[in-house]
């Protein structure tokens, strides 16, 4: 869209730029929050831009970071946008009116995509619903799989964690100006966005810079280290370069991207594997997020809307037909569950009993679901009550097995059902009175910290959002997450299986990913 003189115009620290009125709101697109990381940048921790004289057109998304396409299997279902440019450390604001006076709520998001895929620019988290509706909504880029992921002796840990901070810096000192208070700052994310967002809470250097948190399908974790090292010591060992950050800088992009799509090829949320991911760093990251935020004092004023769908495996599952080869493996895919999750067979025998219908593939799913994201997110409600909302999303798309699967949601939080890439996972006929009430949640959560139903307590409320009105079910997942900690101290896993055993799951977990051969998410 061209620019015109009626165009609003907002004076950020580096410089003014020039948005677009669309929809009844202001929309500012592709404002950088940091130089481009490359050059002599590149693996290193993020700096504030270079000013710049008179107006900068903010009119189209800016540059996206360097990340691998998805599999042909998943680009079906899920929308991933490429802006070529080296000026990918931007961000993009929908306000109501960018008048400094308005002191309107805001929300940031950070996107999903397991940290190596995804951007702002996905049409799925157009902010024009929330700004529609009195909220301020900033949407972030931020560095991806190796570059802001991988972990080198000779640069930074988490620089797509720091990315992500030098945008809250941005937005606490600059929204004013865009009609948004920087004392009322929610902070939300989705699968990775929702892990990143964990970490944040957690980091004692993002002190004071929101007030209130979402995470949606995704807890607060940090990676075994060993783990991103295996990855990067895949791609040295492809690209016959040392792996250090010096080596990786001086590779092709494109050649590093093909090498890490190729190193993470039988990775995913199911099978797990070498991947990359948030770590403990002792600085921005001090110590697990997940232990910090439920054993010390880390952010605890700060309010949490989270939850999870009820099908989150299904996306993982379902594209490749990857479900009916877990159903067909039985003994080898629960073995391979056991082993992905850490547990013995009562936990299996106990979803058997819990589901005597299921299939394999369900119980895996259901099992890994619970493992992954239930079982954290529960214990950070614990640890929070009267200050903590859980949901789960029950609404099964339209498209054939996808059920309530990972990411369904997302169209019917920022109201964007109508975009055909929200069509690519909930199909057509998405209800529009669901999409009104779910939006309607956030808005009120992120306006006054209330989304509408009964914060987290002994009872473990969880408000159900599915066909017909929302509702609250009381301890909907107890009885399996109970299944969990049976022998175990409370709030402490279950033992690990012994070092024979352990061998012999991993073992079961490798035959797997050879025998699905499909690409993770």
């Amino acid at each position: 869209m061209t620019a015109d003189r009626t165009d609003p115009v907002v004076t950020t620290p580096c410089g003014a730029v020039r948005g677009r009125r669309e929809h009844g709101v202001a929309v500012f697109r592709g404002i950088p929050y940091a130089a481009p990381p490359f050059g002599p940048r590149r693996f290193r921790p993020p700096v504030p831009p270079a000013p710049w004289d008179g107006v900068r057109d903010a009119g189209s998304f800016g540059p996206t970071a360097p990340k691998p396409p998805y599999s042909e299997i998943f680009a079906r279902y899920l929308s991933d946008p490429v802006v070529p440019g080296d000026d990918c450390l931007n961000l993009n604001v929908w306000t109501p009116e960018p008048d400094p006076g308005a002191r309107l709520p805001v929300l940031v998001w950070l996107h999903g995509g397991a940290l190596t895929r995804g951007s702002s620019a996905v049409p799925v988290y157009d902010g024009r619903g929330f700004a529609r509706d009195g909220v301020v909504l900033v949407s972030v880029n931020y560095r991806l799989g190796v570059e802001g992921y991988g972990l080198f002796p000779d640069a930074p840990a988490n620089l797509g964690l720091r990315d992500q901070l030098a945008a809250l810096h941005w937005v606490h000192e600059s929204i004013e100006a865009f009609g948004g208070d920087p004392g009322r700052i929610t902070l939300a994310g989705q699968s990775a966005g929702a892990i990143s967002v964990g970490a944040l809470i957690a980091s004692p250097r993002a002190r004071g810079l929101f007030r209130r948190a979402v995470l949606q399908s995704g807890p607060p974790e940090a990676l075994d280290r060993d783990k991103v090292r295996r990855m990067v010591r895949r791609m040295a060992a492809r690209l016959k370069v040392p792996a250090t950050a010096e080596a990786f800088a001086a590779v092709d992009r494109e050649l590093l991207l093909r090498t890490q799509a190729e190193a993470g090829r039988f990775g995913g949320p199911v099978l797990g594997g070498p991947a990359f991911g948030i770590v403990v760093d002792g600085d921005l990251v001090p110590r697990d997020p997940l232990q910090a935020l439920v054993e010390g004092d880390a952010a605890r004023d700060a309010g949490l809307l989270m939850g999870w769908t009820r099908d989150e495996y299904r996306l993982w599952l379902v594209p490749g037909g990857l479900m009916e080869h877990v159903d067909r493996l039985g003994p080898v895919a629960l073995a391979g569950a056991m082993a992905r999750c850490r547990c013995g067979h009562e936990v299996v025998r106990g979803y058997r009993a819990l589901h005597p219908g299921a299939g394999t593939a369900e119980i895996v799913g259901q099992m890994v679901t619970d493992h992954l994201l239930r079982r954290p997110l529960h214990r950070l409600a614990d640890a929070r009550p009267g200050s903590s909302y859980v949901y789960e999303f029950a609404w099964p798309s339209r498209l054939p097995g996808l059920g309530a699967c990972h990411g369904l949601e997302l169209g019917f939080v920022f109201d964007t059902g109508d975009a055909p890439e929200s069509r690519r996972l909930a199909g057509e006929g998405a209800p529009q009175e669901l999409a009104d009430v779910l939006h309607a949640a956030w808005v009120r959560f992120v306006t006054d910290g209330d989304p509408g139903w009964q914060p987290w307590d002994g009872t473990h409320p969880v408000r159900v959002f599915g066909d017909g009105p929302p509702h609250t079910v009381h301890g909907p997942r107890d009885a399996e997450l109970a299944l969990w900690t049976a022998g175990a101290a409370p709030g402490q896993s279950p033992p690990a299986p012994d070092g024979s055993r352990a061998a012999e799951l991993r073992a079961t977990v490798r035959r797997l990913r050879r025998l699905s051969g499909v690409r993770g998410r």
